[in-house]
């Protein structure tokens, strides 16, 4: 079992145009030097926490526009992102760029945001949304989809396809990098194929099967992915969560260890780093419930 440490909620100065105080619904986690990036599924901002401090994040506005207050009518029109991911140099973003992608459940939900970094890690440039219907459109497979993690292995880009109760399974998307990027840029004339699709099972918990709900890529080719029990039947509704875990795939999707979280909190973002015999983990929360604010926490595993 794995034992959570809380560093604390996060919370956020007001400005970029919204009065929030908070992010509620944490869904994906990038670090980059001393920055932590942190997208929640129903809001149109990305928050900027620093590792050096516990200061209040700032926000920066990813889509222009303003979501309704209630939740309903939320769900319904928000961009649904559900991860960031670290994309390679390139000569647009030498540095490199972070990858903020929808989840594709909806058709509101078939937009992204990639944003240029600099040599420490912080923003460079201003945001520009992209299209993910090209990317999205070949994936006919999944009667749900719902993206909620993406990792940059090698020459390959890896989506976590999250299952249901419903039926929907898991699975890991491949794609080639280079014709992602490319229907990234407005580049690719048709839909792209996925090089291959690992369905993946991860047990249930009291009949709730276990979901993927972020990953990250390690240096050697394995992946860390969170993963919870949510009691819904299909993608777009919540339902309470009964368990959490955390575990390490192959780059053959293989599931190499899946350690149960000492706490059953929606885990929706993960960053990891190898160190030694251990993983270093840092993870955010989604509590389905705007009045709650989202925590990070840290953690270990070994490898």
């Amino acid at each position: 079992m794995i034992t959570l440490k809380k560093i604390r909620d996060l919370d956020v100065s007001s400005g970029a145009g919204t009065a929030m105080t908070y992010l509620s619904a944490a869904s994906g986690l990038l670090r980059a030097g001393n920055f932590l990036y942190v997208v929640a599924d129903d809001e149109l901002h990305l928050g900027i926490f620093r590792t050096t401090d516990n200061d209040p994040g700032t926000l920066v506005r990813l889509f222009d526009g303003e979501l309704p207050a209630s939740k309903r009518e939320r769900k319904k029109q928000k961009p649904d992102l559900e991860a960031l991911t670290l994309l390679p140099p390139s000569a647009e973003f030498p540095s490199g760029a972070m990858l903020a992608l929808g989840s594709g459940s909806t058709q509101k939900r078939h937009r992204g945001v990639l944003l240029g970094l600099d040599a420490k890690g912080a923003l460079h440039g201003r945001p520009r949304p992209v299209d993910l219907s090209r990317i999205f459109a070949s994936l006919g497979a999944f009667h749900e989809l719902n993206i909620e993690g993406t990792a940059v292995c090698g020459d390959e880009i890896r989506l976590f396809q999250r299952g249901s109760k419903g039926g929907s399974k898991n699975a890991v998307i491949r794609f080639s990098l280079a014709a992602f990027l490319a229907a990234l840029n407005g580049k690719a004339e048709r839909a792209i194929e996925p090089l291959a699709i690992q369905w993946i099972d991860l047990g249930e918990i009291d009949g709730i099967p276990l979901t993927f709900t972020d990953a990250v890529a390690l240096p050697d080719s394995n992946f860390v992915f969170t993963a919870v029990a949510e009691d819904t039947a299909d993608s777009y509704n919540d339902g309470p969560c009964a368990a959490a875990a955390v575990g390490l795939l192959d780059s053959e999707g293989n599931v190499r260890r899946l350690h149960p979280l000492d706490a059953p909190l929606k885990v929706e973002g993960v960053d990891a780093r190898a160190d030694g015999d251990l993983i270093r983990l840092l993870l955010v929360t989604d509590a389905d419930d705007p009045s709650i604010p989202a925590a990070l926490f840290s953690a270990t595993m070994e490898r």
